[in-house]
């Protein structure tokens, strides 16, 4: 599946893009995001009945941005998570892990169009619906506003949820070094009918 916008071009994921996705993952949200078994693992995810629903963005000069997404009933929620608000039952929810990209790419609708291709690949694997936990601290709240803007809303807020004494001991935060309280606003969108 490719479709250019502009000059860029939406694919589905591949192994070949992982360099790429880890070296723009720890420029934009710090060293320790994410390593090689973790993406793989992650990618894994979200594949189901033959269907990738992870994305890069490129263009002549490489990636731009990736979005990563996991299966509904491919992924564990967490303390994390609130399945008792969603009003949709979480072997039914994917989980969008990460929109990611690069400085030069932001503010164009890149981010929307990745969401919107992963939403495309959800939907047809069966979910009803996908969560995030979106970086309230970005730039201008960037990742609210734009998954506000796609139709998610939000559920609630989890202070200090990637602080590495959690799970994340190898992070380093790009605003608080390693003792991170930033806050991940858990949001919910419920997919439309087509």
């Amino acid at each position: 599946m490719t479709k250019p916008h502009s000059q860029v071009i939406i694919r589905q994921m591949q192994p070949e893009d992982f360099d790429a996705v880890l070296a723009l993952g720890e420029a934009v949200h710090g060293d320790g995001y994410l390593d090689l078994p973790h993406l793989q693992t992650l990618w894994h995810a979200g594949i189901k009945a033959g269907i990738n629903a992870s994305f890069v963005a490129l263009d002549q000069n490489g990636l731009l941005g990736f979005r990563l997404t996991l299966a509904a009933g491919q992924w564990q929620p967490d303390r994390w998570c609130s399945p008792s608000l969603w009003g949709i039952t979480p072997d039914k929810v994917c989980y969008f892990k990460s929109n990611t990209l690069a400085p030069e790419a932001r503010g164009k609708g890149l981010g929307g169009i990745l969401l919107q291709h992963a939403v495309d690949a959800v939907k047809a694997q069966g979910a009803l619906g996908g969560i995030a936990h979106l970086w309230q601290e970005s730039p201008h709240n960037a990742a609210v506003r734009y998954f506000s803007k796609a139709g998610g809303r939000l559920i609630k807020a989890h202070p200090d949820r990637w602080n590495q004494s959690h799970d994340n001991p190898d992070y380093l935060c790009t605003l608080c070094g390693n003792d991170c309280h930033c806050t991940a606003c858990e949001m919910l969108l419920v997919f439309q009918e087509s």
